[in-house]
């Protein structure tokens, strides 16, 4: 059920971040006629306006009310986990939770924010309300880290080790993203460097399940089959599919920039750390190489099909075995569309426009994002009809009208969300001790950053729309539904429940293989194919908690 909360809570994520955020605050529109996908927009577009205030202090309020659901409903902390998640969609939950905490710190300074925290402190006026504010924040900022850090004691660590590539990768970006906001907390609001904010602490550990799981992951690449590319699991028949590729691209970018290193050698020494930079992170060339020959491989796949949105996946025509491995190319494309495929890259996108200054990678992400918008229907919001990845303007994984969903399935769309607001979130201090050091900052990184963001305030419109469909199924709990816009205990004869797949898509696309299998070929005993997800409720509400977090 945790996962059902996820997808809301991500989209309010990308709205507190569009509209709170110290440098995106000023690019936000007031509402207006949907902006056409076909406009183009100037580099030197003026911003627009900010929302009513009374507006973004309610997203921070349903924000938080989303946090505090999944949290005090499904997380346990004498277990440090979400009982009701699998590996997977834990280890993404646990990445939301950190995300959303750097979204309220980095708010900290707003009224706004004040606003929503005088709930907790009465007399919130004068320096002593802003005192009592801040104490509030840091309180509540406390609160939820504390979870995250005993979750990296419930995660289980030593089965995700055996499990599929990409279910390595979700362990890696999670880490990372707290580690994030560790830095960010203490760079804003504690300004001394020798005494850094206490959850720095958690740094080394979580910086060394990080290096763990990349370097196992890393193993999936593979340049026998279609030149190159991660296969999803050796488990499996050879799959190359866009959500293992994606999240590849994202982390070894995500490894260049936020790794601080790893002094830890259990169960074995870091190989690449490199010399600490001028902002003492190591900033190792290998992960930017690999992440810039990983897209490379993406983009020339042709794994794009339905209006440009990413397809699943590829097999191999004819593969039997590595001694019969077919035509060795990557020919029979499984057409099926996914909201996460569309989503996950967008992080790796920015993450490789700040460290080579190329803003083809911001175009090639808004492309994507625009993609999106228009199969979802946008910006004709009354059409019912289904568009390829929702309708009504309303984003929509096929599963959703059907209430078929795994919990797999119910994750998908806060995952769009979250790497959609890191795609568009503004830039952090530590980025910009890391943009000191390069050479192609030098010439103005505000320029190109400053056009990327008034791009992403475009899109305000549709994020707000998804928001406000996301937030009609909240039930009297607070818990969320799957199939946005649709009134909690609402019934509608009209509506159609119609989501069309695609032609060429697959419901079973791998078989088991004995081949290559640690252990003597022996199934890991969490493995199970992917066509038979198990549902969970778990999964939803960290779906909308996801969601509202894009708001």
């Amino acid at each position: 059920m945790a996962a059902l909360l996820l997808a809301p809570w991500s989209v309010l994520f990308v709205v507190v971040f569009l509209v709170s955020g110290t440098n995106a605050r000023a690019l936000v529109q007031d509402p207006s006629p949907p902006f056409s996908l076909n406009a183009q927009v100037s580099r030197n577009s003026e911003q627009w306006p900010l929302p009513a205030n009374q507006f973004v202090a309610q997203t921070f309020r349903d924000l938080r009310r989303a946090l505090d659901v999944m949290q005090d409903d499904y997380f346990e902390l004498w277990q440090g986990t979400w009982p009701t998640g699998i590996d997977w969609t834990r280890a993404v939950l646990g990445t939301h939770v950190s995300a959303t905490l750097s979204a309220l710190t980095a708010s900290a300074d707003d009224s706004l924010l004040s606003s929503l925290l005088e709930d907790a402190v009465e007399g919130g006026q004068g320096q002593w309300g802003i005192t009592q504010n801040s104490m509030a924040l840091e309180n509540l900022v406390n609160h939820y880290f504390a979870h995250v850090m005993a979750f990296y004691f419930g995660e289980d660590a030593f089965a995700l080790r055996t499990q599929a590539y990409d279910d390595m990768m979700w362990v890696v970006l999670g880490w990372l993203e707290n580690i994030k906001f560790q830095v960010l907390h203490s760079d804003l609001h504690y300004e001394n460097p020798g005494r850094p904010w206490h959850g720095t602490q958690f740094r080394s550990p979580a910086a060394h399940r990080v290096r763990v799981f990349y370097d196992l992951a890393s193993q999936g690449w593979d340049t026998a089959l279609c030149t190159g590319g991660m296969i999803w699991s050796p488990y499996l028949t050879p799959y190359k599919n866009a959500i293992t590729n994606e999240l590849f691209v994202s982390s070894s970018i995500a490894m260049y920039l936020y790794y601080p290193g790893d002094g830890i050698d259990s169960p074995f020494m870091a190989s690449r750390e490199g010399e600490q930079s001028a902002d003492d992170l190591p900033h190792s060339a290998d992960y930017l190489h690999t992440a810039i020959e990983a897209y490379r491989w993406l983009k020339d796949s042709n794994m794009t099909g339905l209006f440009g949105m990413y397809a699943d996946g590829f097999h191999v025509r004819g593969w039997k075995s590595d001694k019969q491995p077919g035509t060795r190319k990557c020919d029979i494309l499984n057409t099926m569309v996914y909201t996460y495929n569309q989503g996950v890259i967008l992080s790796g996108l920015r993450g490789l426009w700040l460290a080579t200054g190329t803003e083809q990678y911001l175009d090639d992400g808004h492309e994507l994002v625009r993609n999106v918008m228009r199969a979802t229907g946008w910006p004709n919001v009354y059409d019912q009809r289904w568009m390829g990845l929702g309708r009504a303007g309303i984003l929509e994984d096929s599963c959703d009208s059907k209430g078929d969903c795994s919990q797999d399935g119910q994750t998908f769309k806060g995952i769009f969300f979250h790497h959609f607001a890191e795609f568009c979130r503004p830039i952090h201090p530590h980025e910009e001790r890391f943009l000191r050091t390069q050479a192609w900052a030098q010439n103005g990184w505000k320029r190109s950053f400053g056009w990327h963001q008034t791009r992403c305030s475009h899109y305000y419109q549709w994020i707000e729309h998804n928001a406000n469909a996301a937030l009609a199924t909240r039930n009297d709990d607070g818990k969320f539904g799957m199939w946005w816009g649709r009134k909690y205990r609402v019934f509608d004869r009209s509506l159609s429940h119609e989501s069309p797949l695609p032609m060429g898509q697959q419901t079973t696309v791998t078989t088991p293989i004995r081949q290559g299998r640690p252990g003597g070929g022996r199934k890991p005993r969490s493995w199970r194919p992917r066509c038979q997800m198990r549902t969970s409720n778990t999964a939803n509400q960290n779906t909308t908690i996801a969601a509202e977090d894009a708001l």
